[in-house]
């Protein structure tokens, strides 16, 4: 080796050993700088969020927890009656049904590593249960962050952002953040858009199960979305491939309109699979509550004055949509309505005799179904029988 080979040596070794030479410092700023991006990169991977099961909306709360809050979505397997029996081992009779589904749902998800669960039920009472459960849970033994969207009510959208930045992800790209928030609502739309068309026609498909098959991939879609343009390509794609199926569909069919409190009237779960139920009798369902009409777009004034011989006032969480929705499906000639609620569901008892009245007024069948954790398939199958004949009959003496 030369004498200037070896001096190169030797510089290099001087500066690898001297902590303070500027070169060292440099690499030493670059090696921080990179662990300080990877550290904040996987610092929220151990962060696990779940919510309650609700619906067909679960794609819309994974695309919320990775794109939002940039934290990893825990999924729930299919709800058993072991769930709903876990929430009511801790809740009192009283209180309603979604109150131990949801207490039910979140139980299993601590107990399958979940570590910040979200809560954002309401317009209702279960606007004050995620204290509550919060508090039931804690006292049961489990360690766990609840991000509570229906507290900071009264500072909107900057208060629920102070939370998801304070529970979840101090590190969240804000405008990044807000962009993808948006596209989480379009994609409900677009969810309550696709199912709106589903119950429509699924129960005239001339092949069982092709709809139901088309609905699958669509939620697998949805899953695998990362942006708007995938939810808008995956919504054209699912609608495309349901317009194109074969169908059977008379010209006049039975069509019944739903309406009622915002967990039971819309979560198949919660309602012993009303929809499925339905169609199978081959009749056109529609139903105005989701959460596009009661979250994104929701106008109560203008639903009231529709509805404005039967309501003078806002009667809370989803009353003014019940009587409004049940004025427009009799207006329209629907042949029938069906009432959901839970058992003790104050808003929707307050809503029955305005039903009765629009019921009377305009000749239309109402079918009040209130359901409770002991609520047996077999006795809603017989109930369900019975106003369908009922329907037919009056529809077939009409003709």
């Amino acid at each position: 080796m030369t004498s200037t080979q070896n001096d190169g040596v030797r510089s290099r070794v001087a500066i690898e050993t001297d902590a303070t030479h500027p070169s060292r410092l440099i690499a030493d700023k670059s090696r921080e700088k990179r662990q300080r991006k990877a550290l904040k990169k996987n610092r929220h991977k151990a962060t696990k969020v779940a919510f309650f099961r609700y619906g067909y909306y679960e794609p819309a709360f994974r695309f919320f927890t990775e794109r939002v809050l940039d934290a990893e979505f825990l999924p729930l397997p299919m709800a058993t009656r072991q769930t709903i029996e876990l929430g009511e081992r801790l809740s009192t009779d009283y209180v309603c049904t979604p109150f131990k589904h949801i207490l039910g749902d979140y139980i299993e998800a601590l107990d399958q590593g979940a570590n910040v669960l979200v809560q954002f039920a309401g317009p209702c009472r279960l606007g004050y249960y995620g204290e509550l459960q919060e508090s039931i849970l804690r006292d049961a033994g489990y360690d766990f962050v609840m991000l509570n969207f229906s507290e900071h009510n009264d500072q909107g959208p900057l208060g629920w952002a102070k939370d998801c930045l304070k529970k979840v992800n101090p590190d969240i790209n804000i405008p990044h953040a807000v962009m993808q928030l948006m596209a989480t609502a379009n994609m409900a739309t677009k969810l309550d858009g696709a199912r709106d068309y589903y119950l429509a026609n699924a129960g005239f498909e001339v092949e069982h199960g092709s709809f139901a098959r088309v609905w699958d991939c669509y939620m697998d879609d949805l899953n695998a979305a990362t942006c708007d343009a995938d939810i808008n390509e995956a919504y054209n794609r699912c609608m495309e491939a349901m317009r194109d199926l074969p169908i059977d569909k008379p010209a006049n069919p039975i069509r019944i309109g739903i309406v009622g409190e915002l967990f039971t009237a819309f979560d198949e779960r919660s309602n012993l699979n009303l929809d499925e139920k339905l169609l199978k009798m081959h009749v056109e369902i529609y139903r105005y509550l989701n959460l596009t009409h009661r979250f994104i777009h929701y106008n109560e004034p203008n639903l009231r004055v529709s509805a404005g011989e039967y309501l003078l006032y806002d009667m809370g969480p989803t009353s003014t949509m019940t009587v409004g929705a049940a004025r427009r499906y009799a207006e329209r000639g629907f042949d029938g309505i069906i009432h959901a609620k839970s058992a003790g569901c104050t808003p929707e008892i307050d809503c029955e005799p305005v039903l009765q009245r629009i019921s009377s007024d305009f000749r239309i069948p109402t079918l009040y179904l209130t359901y409770d954790a002991q609520t047996s398939d077999t006795g809603l199958d017989t109930r369900l029988e019975a106003f369908y004949d009922m329907l037919a009959m009056k529809k077939e003496s009409r003709s």
